[in-house]
């Protein structure tokens, strides 16, 4: 619970606190003092005890037209009979009134986060396993896959980085469950949209940076999202960074606190930091994930768990006993071909998995891609482009959350960046067992990128069914008609 005398006293120590304002009068401070039970940005989950939180750019007036709640909170007077309290940022207000509200969880907790274009997921993984190895299984874990809040029990995400309400409900909750240790992604949005506004985490790992999430309705351009990236640093008590990463030098130069660089890179001295390169642990780890960036983010994950008490022995452990549903699963097909399943969804990613896969193939090599719809447009050139140069792969263009856009004309944009011919086939699941159809032998390999585990399609702002990616692939295992040889 949190009272209104509170909620005042917060905006007011974080400059964000305009007026309150009861039937058209307006007030500093409030004349009498009420408690608030529960705190919502859902109009339909509000009490008379809910302090409401009215945000997004398409909140209408009329969504605040029936609620019986006290008070609601907004940027805007939207000139109703309820009490309002305006503010110049309500994602800036929601956080520290949760904060407030869950009673700082965030204390109770050891924080690591991870942020980076690729491989937060898998590093996410990695730390869970080496904390729980550590601290007896009691991790909590917020990530794109899979969200934990007893160390044990995993629920789909909804987000990467949970809406400031729900973030530090849920991280009470975790408390509430025993957990000493918070394992999270934080993606560029989460600081985009103030979703973790002040909060400083125990330690912040950035793992690579390449252009993506570029959009209408994401970054407007490359330097907004870098610039959103870093922020994870610049709230983080120590960090953990990859000096083989595009622009590090820059990064570096950003650095004020303790720092552990990992990477080719990390040779190079930097005052109040500590240096560290794949040989630099001095021991040997033991890897079920194939592909040295993998490795990294093994090697980011160790680190980062090893600042917050873990053993080496501890990292070993973890790493050894770490899988990631969807991240580099290899199946066989009955003819002996090998199916890879990813979640590798531009060309920065593509391109690290194709460099693990090809040097092993001898045979037909087929890719089922698509790209997402209403977001990261920029990730059609891109893989467009390395297609382009690959001249071996066979491509089957399909759908991957095609949203509110068209999955033909993605598709049909992706292969303008390439000359030679492609197929288009929409229906994700026909395209794998196309795919799968058209290998004869243990020299062929199909590689299915992009949805991995995940049992949806975005559709229209819809999240329909969909099996998943390495469930359909053993769903047609036994395939091994040749189509089109």
């Amino acid at each position: 619970m949190i009272t209104l005398k509170t909620v005042i006293a917060i905006l007011k120590q974080d400059q964000n606190f305009r007026d309150i304002i009861i039937d058209g009068a307006y007030f500093n401070a409030p004349h009498q003092d009420l408690t608030f039970h529960q705190l919502s940005y859902d109009s339909r989950e509000v009490t008379d005890s809910t302090l409401f939180f009215a945000k997004g750019l398409n909140f209408k007036r009329e969504f605040l037209a029936d609620l019986a709640i006290p008070f609601y909170v907004s940027e805007t007077d939207y000139e109703v009979e309820i009490p309002a309290i305006i503010v110049n940022d309500v994602k800036h207000a929601m956080s520290l009134i949760a904060m407030a509200f869950y009673d700082q969880p965030q204390d109770a907790l050891k924080t690591l986060a991870f942020t980076g274009t690729k491989g937060k997921t898998t590093a996410a993984y990695f730390a869970k396993n080496i904390l729980d190895t550590h601290n007896g299984g009691k991790t909590a874990m917020f990530s794109t896959m899979e969200t934990t809040l007893d160390g044990e029990t995993f629920f789909k995400s909804q987000l990467t980085t949970p809406e400031s309400l729900d973030l530090f409900r849920m991280m009470r909750e975790a408390v509430s469950n025993g957990m000493t240790h918070l394992v999270m992604e934080v993606s560029s949005q989460a600081y985009k949209t103030a979703r973790v506004y002040g909060l400083t985490f125990d330690v912040g790992v950035f793992l690579n940076i390449s252009p993506d999430h570029i959009g209408p309705i994401e970054h407007p351009t490359f330097e907004d999202y870098f610039y959103c990236k870093r922020q994870l640093l610049a709230n983080s008590r120590y960090a953990v960074v990859n000096a083989e990463m595009a622009h590090f030098d820059f990064v570096k130069s950003e650095l004020t606190g303790e720092t552990a660089f990992y990477g080719a890179g990390s040779e190079h001295p930097i005052s109040n930091s500590e240096a560290f390169s794949f040989s630099a642990l001095d021991t040997n780890f033991e890897i079920q994930l194939i592909g040295r960036f993998n490795q990294e983010n093994a090697l980011a994950a160790s680190l980062a768990t090893i600042h917050l008490g873990a053993s080496l022995a501890d990292a070993q452990a973890g790493v050894a006993a770490t899988t990631v549903p969807g991240r580099m699963e290899v199946l066989t097909q009955a003819n002996g071909a090998k199916v890879f399943v990813d979640y590798a969804h531009n060309a920065d990613s593509l391109e690290k998995l194709l460099d693990v896969v090809m040097p092993h193939q001898t045979g037909r090599v087929v890719l089922v891609m698509g790209t997402t719809g209403n977001k990261g447009e920029s990730r059609r050139q891109g893989v467009g482009e390395l297609l382009e140069q690959l001249p071996k792969i066979e491509v089957i263009l399909t759908a991957d959350d095609p949203n509110f856009e068209d999955p033909a004309e993605i598709a049909r944009e992706i292969a303008s960046y390439m000359t030679r011919d492609v197929q288009i086939i929409i229906d994700r699941e026909t395209a794998i067992r196309t795919a799968m159809a058209s290998t004869s032998g243990a020299d062929d390999t199909v590689i299915i990128a992009g949805k991995g585990v995940d049992a949806y399609q975005i559709v229209n702002g819809v999240r329909e069914p969909y099996a998943g990616d390495r469930k359909i692939a053993e769903k047609y295992g036994s395939l091994s008609t040749v189509v089109g040889r």
